[in-house]
Parts: C-alpha cells; sequence; structure tokens
C-alpha cells in the first residue's frame, strides 16, 4: 500500500470517527432551547399563576445535565476547553502532535477510564432499582441521567482517539481534514 492510499485511509477514518461528537454536540445544541423554554415556562408557573410543578423543575436539572455531559466531547472536537498552551505555544507542528498524543494516552484516556470504571457500579445500583426522585411528584428516570456519568468518558475517549489520529497523521506528514473551530470561537 502506497504513502497517499495510507493517507487517506487515515483522513477517511479520523473523518468518520470525528462525525461521533459532531453529530452528537449539533444535537445537544438543541437541548439549550428546551432547557431556556423549560426554564420559562417554571417562572411562569411560579410567579404567573402562582404554581409549580415538581417534575417540570427537576427537569431543568436533567436537560442542563444532557446537555453539558453529551457536549464534551464536542467542545473537545471544536478546541473548546480551557487550555494551557505553554509547552507548545511555539513549538513545530510535529512537537505539538507529541505533546497532544501524550496528553491524551496520558491524562485524558486515564481520567475518562477513571471515570467511566469508578460509576459503573453507582450507575449500575441505579438502573438495579430504577432510582427515581426522591421528591414526590419527580421525574423517576434519576438512574437513566446517572447514566451520562459513563456516556460523557465515552465520548471524551473517542474524540480523544480521533485526535491522538489526527496528530499521528501530522508525525506522519499526512494533514487530515482539520475540524472547524470557528463555530465555538467565534462566539467568545
Amino acid at each position: 500500500m502506497s504513502q497517499s492510499e495510507t493517507s487517506c485511509r487515515l483522513s477517511r477514518l479520523v473523518d468518520r470517527l470525528d462525525r461521533v461528537n459532531e453529530w452528537t454536540g449539533r444535537l445537544v445544541a438543541w437541548l439549550g432551547l428546551v432547557l431556556t423554554l423549560t426554564v420559562f415556562g417554571v417562572v411562569a408557573l411560579r410567579y404567573g399563576l402562582s404554581d409549580s410543578s415538581q417534575w417540570l423543575s427537576e427537569s431543568i436539572t436533567y436537560w442542563f445535565a444532557l446537555m453539558f455531559m453529551l457536549a464534551m466531547g464536542y467542545t473537545y472536537r471544536h478546541d473548546g476547553h480551557v487550555r494551557v498552551d505553554v509547552l507548545s505555544r511555539s513549538a513545530s507542528p510535529k512537537t505539538r502532535a507529541w505533546i497532544e498524543i501524550i496528553g491524551v494516552v496520558v491524562l485524558l484516556w486515564p481520567v475518562c477510564l477513571f471515570i467511566a470504571f469508578s460509576s459503573f457500579e453507582y450507575v449500575g445500583n441505579s438502573w438495579a432499582m430504577r432510582e427515581g426522585s426522591p421528591e414526590p411528584g419527580g421525574i423517576p428516570l434519576l438512574y437513566v441521567l446517572k447514566t451520562l456519568l459513563i456516556i460523557m468518558p465515552a465520548l471524551l475517549f473517542w474524540q480523544g482517539l480521533v485526535e491522538l489520529l489526527r496528530h499521528v497523521a501530522v508525525l506522519r506528514d499526512q494533514r487530515p481534514t482539520e475540524p472547524e473551530h470557528g463555530s465555538i470561537k467565534e462566539g467568545m
């Protein structure tokens, strides 16, 4: 297999893997609207009609958690997490690639695995008893919400794999398609 074929394959693989968090992030972005409308509804009920709904109030926590936890991989994909680039700011592209690869393997993946594995029993126990809200009239799906403790690190781990492959391509003098970072940074 020639170098150009390998480059094409790696580029296609990175693009395919990259779509998971891109699609998830775009879908989850709509939860911002749902969250806003829910908060508006709770406030309107409470202050406009002197009524309240425990279920609706708890749903704010659910929408926020879904938005926050499911968008972590998307945010990483778009370089939106806080970074300290002291080591790589003035480094060559290959040196930056090595720093990123080491960061994924030594920092990101162990943290993702720790969060996921330390959450398995907690989430499993919640599913076993179909844990719901401790409040009367609350949402009976707390076990589903707790599952995000496993899904979130899985999405981050996945994006770490994508970034690792992207930087391996840089080391091999191959350039897979870079994600568009503009959408998050423009809003800052």
